[in-house]
């Protein structure tokens, strides 16, 4: 019988793909420091938005990936660059003149224009670690600000220091001649006003650690680049951070692809070794631009999860991980509904199988039995025909076609349900359009409705179905998806739906026939 280890190590699941890759770099011998150590990176200028989820949610199905193919313990940190200096102010937060007056200050020296923490930085660190507990990560956090501060950077930035020239051709390689000129991967903090600066250097001691600078007024300081009095600019302190911490794997967008050189030689030009490394595709809004969370355009972690499932986000984030994502509403009800299509077929899988499945790695083997006996778009259509305003409302349908089912045995349908109400109040009626039918449409509905007033053959979904597809071909429909486009746009006020059979079985026989007769009397188009 095939073992788990041996199914992984052949596994075509990239979450497998990247473990082995991994493994490879420890196949001589294991990190003297005792563990793999994989990394994310945050910067904290805006609150967390749902590619910050998507990178650590892809770095654990790695990590747990590389668990099962390895016996090397195994680390995951979340690292804050909340020492950054504030350039822009973003779009979706209060008090934005207050934030204004506090430009280039470091994130944790910002005052929160929430009013709820002690910064800025520290409110977007703590968004971020509610959302990561929200789904159960292990994680350990580290904050930029407290690396710098307590000491624990000294050593890599007196390594700077000493290798500035080392580490400043690279970076000037890649710049533009007018933005050499001008270039230091070291930025000062000033003593004084406390802002990030952006200044040349007038002179780097690679023996005592300091760099001397002049300041916006033409006043010169000194300063010791430890104990932070001074942070690294983000390119290098991307490659300084691997070589300080010895990091393993690190994933990022594709938008940082380009920069990997210079991440991969300042890391080894601190005497780091990279890391894996592994580059995903952007998440874009409704309108294919980039999200960004300055912006705060997409979906937030917050507005997923107001509709469905933690589970169903992650399963959107396995899905392709080198195809540009759209962050969308409409991608919720097909990703919740997949989903549970994933987890329905598991138990009957071989192991190549299960570890092939998204689910194995959104639960990490541990994988749950699925509860819908009513898909999620169902719910959706439910809702919209029923006019309930809450999840019991919808129960008395539900239980009708499903008498066995409970709210109590069916938590994640009685969940659903309540997120399609919500789902459907907020997204689908401000957007319904109903029409009248025409000629050929009003004669076939009026052939299902007495095909359904004469029905004999209870709530059976596919005698339902078949019947309904077979009176679209009675009246000529070419092709039959116009019968049921006809359908949705008369009887539910959208160009899609269900399987109008299963939508019949669900909501009943005389509540279809009481839609139908709305429908054709103009009524839903009114």
């Amino acid at each position: 019988m095939t073992s788990l280890r041996d199914a992984a190590m052949t596994s075509k699941a990239w979450p497998f793909e990247e473990a082995r890759a991994l493994l490879k770099r420890y196949e001589k011998k294991a990190p003297e420091k005792g563990y793999v150590l994989f990394e994310t990176g945050y910067g904290p200028s805006g609150l967390p938005h749902i590619g910050t989820f998507g990178e650590v949610a892809r770095t654990t199905m790695i990590r747990r990936a590389f668990e099962v193919i390895s016996d090397i313990p195994t680390r995951l940190i979340c690292f804050s660059d909340d020492v950054d200096g504030m350039r822009k102010v973003p779009e979706n937060v209060p008090n934005q003149e207050m934030l204004r007056q506090n430009m280039q200050l470091p994130l944790t020296s910002v005052p929160d224009p929430y009013g709820e923490y002690p910064s800025f930085g520290a409110h977007n660190n703590a968004m971020l670690r509610r959302f990561l507990d929200t789904f159960g990560f292990q994680y350990e956090f580290i904050s930029a600000t407290e690396f710098y501060k307590s000491g624990k950077f000294d050593d890599t930035l007196r390594l700077a220091c000493e290798r500035y020239e080392k580490i400043m051709a690279i970076m000037l390689a890649s710049l533009r001649e007018e933005r050499q000129q001008t270039y230091s991967c070291f930025l000062p903090i000033h003593p004084e006003t406390g802002r990030v600066l952006y200044v040349p250097m007038k002179n780097v001691d690679a023996v005592n650690h300091t760099i001397t600078f002049d300041d916006e007024t033409g006043r010169e300081w000194t300063l010791p680049v430890t104990g932070g009095h001074v942070k690294l600019q983000w390119k290098p302190d991307f490659g300084a951070r691997w070589a300080a911490l010895d990091v393993d794997f690190e994933m990022y967008g594709k938008d940082h692809s380009t920069n990997t050189p210079i991440y991969d030689g300042i890391c080894e030009a601190l005497g780091g070794r990279k890391p894996n490394h592994m580059s995903y595709e952007l998440f874009l809004d409704d309108q294919g631009q980039k999200i960004s969370k300055s912006k705060g355009n997409g979906l937030t972690i917050d507005e997923w999860l107001t509709y469905a499932s933690t589970e169903s986000l992650s399963y959107f984030m396995y899905q392709k991980p080198k195809t540009a994502k759209r962050m969308h509403f409409d991608v919720i009800p097909r990703a919740v509904d997949e989903y549970h299509q994933q987890l329905r077929a598991y138990p009957a899988q071989d192991a190549a199988g299960q570890l092939n499945n998204p689910v194995w790695h959104i639960h990490g083997g541990q994988v749950p039995e699925s509860k819908m006996v009513v898909t999620f778009g169902m719910l959706l259509n439910l809702a919209s025909v029923s006019g309930s305003t809450d999840a019991k409302g919808l129960w008395g349908f539900i239980n009708r076609y499903a008498p066995e089912a409970s709210p109590e045995a069916n938590p994640d349908l009685d969940a659903a349900a309540g997120y399609a109400v919500r789902y459907f109040a907020d997204k689908i009626a401000p957007t319904r359009v109903f029409r009248l039918p025409g000629d050929n449409e009003r004669a076939a509905m009026l052939d299902l409705r007495g095909k359904l007033a004469d029905w004999q053959g209870g709530l059976d979904d596919e005698a339902l179905q078949s019947m309904v597809f077979a009176v679209g071909k009675d009246h000529g429909f070419e092709p039959l998806r116009d019968w049921f486009k006809a359908l949705y746009e008369v009887l539910l006020g959208a160009s899609d739906g269900p399987r109008f059979g299963g939508f019949v079985a669900l909501y009943g026989i005389a509540e279809t026939l009481a839609l139908i007769d709305r429908g054709l009397s103009g009524k839903l188009a009114e």
